[in-house]
This record gives structure tokens, C-alpha cells and sequence, in this order.
């Protein structure tokens, strides 16, 4: 790992894994400063200018899994700039409402697990 990513431990489960590939468990590098807007910079964007850069937060994070790894249903995912309503989020085994919420700033080796908790009925 360099100072300038961080690799994350990324679990989905309740059968949001299914919005990605059918693939539970992924381990994701992100950069760790990130357009201030939680944008995801496309290889051919400009360059970034650093007084626009953020430290790389959940919101970040959620923005970049539907950009490069959910593969089907984004509305299921995520509703404007968070995941929706009965998706149950823990950072490191807590709730991520007790450590902020999308502006919780991540760190090298954080275990993000996504839980749908909706079920057809």
C-alpha cells in the first residue's frame, strides 16, 4: 500500500451481492484524497486541482462501487448521495451511524460491509 491509496475490505450480504457480480467479498483500492464533490475521476478527466481534494470518506467509497463494480438495478443501491433506505451499513463491526455516517474518513485496511435488510413481500 502507498500513502496515496488505501485498500478497503468490502462485504456485501441479504442479497446486495447480487447488484455486484454475485461476488460477496471484494478487497477495493482507492485514492486517498478524492475530488471534494465524491465524484469518481475517469481516467481521461483532467487532472485534479488539490485545493478541490477531500480525504477519501464512505460517501466517496459508495460512489465509487457503482461506478466500477455494481454491474445491475444502481436504484436499488443508492438513492441521491447514499445507499438507500433498509441497507444496513458497518464500518470495522459498527454501525455507521454512530461513526458519521458518509463523512466518515477511511483508513488503510477499514472492513466496509454492505446489508440489504429489505425483503420482497
Amino acid at each position: 500500500m502507498s500513502s496515496d491509496t488505501l485498500t478497503l475490505k468490502v462485504e456485501f450480504g441479504g442479497g446486495l451481492e447480487l447488484l455486484f457480480s454475485n461476488k460477496r467479498i471484494r478487497d477495493v483500492t482507492i485514492p486517498a484524497f478524492v475530488p471534494g464533490d465524491s465524484s469518481v475521476p475517469s481516467p481521461e478527466s483532467e487532472s485534479i486541482q488539490p485545493t478541490s481534494l477531500k480525504q477519501a470518506d464512505v460517501t466517496f467509497l459508495l460512489h465509487y462501487l457503482r461506478e466500477k463494480h455494481l454491474t445491475d438495478r444502481p436504484e436499488l443501491f443508492m438513492e441521491k448521495d447514499t445507499v438507500r433506505p433498509g441497507i444496513l451499513v458497518l464500518i470495522n463491526d459498527t454501525d455507521w451511524e454512530l461513526e458519521g455516517e458518509g463523512d466518515y474518513v477511511l483508513k488503510d485496511k477499514d472492513e466496509i460491509v454492505l446489508i440489504s435488510t429489505l425483503h420482497g413481500g
